[in-house]
């Protein structure tokens, strides 16, 4: 359940930078969310749009249509990167979502053989474009194999647990 809300936040933040489509629309009509307040022995804090991050919903639950044609991180986990050069220069690992708000970033597994001398960076989305070529997904970067393996590395077994 909670990769599928991951998807549907993903998808809908992703969408309209990376896919120039148009959000998912709601199926029921939106009530406007009023803001929580932090409660006494209660971890729920102010949210906006997005995922809330606590232990309540700060607004009704409503349902989106998803449409054929959108992307769920399920298929975009595992995608290869290309560079303008058409060479495979890393594979998409995960999707960052920030504060439960907006994708923030795409890990990249960059180098090694096997998973064997792997390393991960982040990547900003607005920097990555994504193209269905016949039904296979691939993602495109400006970049080269030699840059990506000089880019900071993220300590991905910290956010695998």
């Amino acid at each position: 359940m909670n990769k599928v809300i991951i998807a549907a936040v993903s998808l809908a933040a992703m969408s309209g930078a990376a896919f120039a489509q148009q959000p998912a629309s709601p199926v029921t009509p939106a009530a406007p969310a009023a803001p929580a307040t932090a409660a006494a022995g209660s971890d729920a804090m102010m949210a906006g749009p997005g995922i809330a991050m606590g232990t309540a919903a700060t607004m009704p639950l409503k349902y989106v249509e998803i449409k054929d044609d959108d992307l769920v991180t399920s298929k975009l986990v595992g995608v290869n990167i290309y560079n303008k050069t058409n060479e495979s220069v890393g594979e998409i690992s995960d999707v960052v979502v920030g504060g439960g708000k907006s994708v923030i970033g795409i890990v990249a597994s960059v180098g090694g053989f096997l998973g064997i001398g792997t390393s991960y960076v982040v990547l900003d989305p607005a920097s990555v474009a994504l193209n269905n070529d016949n039904g296979t997904w691939k993602a495109y970067v400006d970049t080269t194999k030699d840059a990506l393996s000089k880019a900071p590395k993220l300590d991905y077994d910290k956010f695998k647990k």
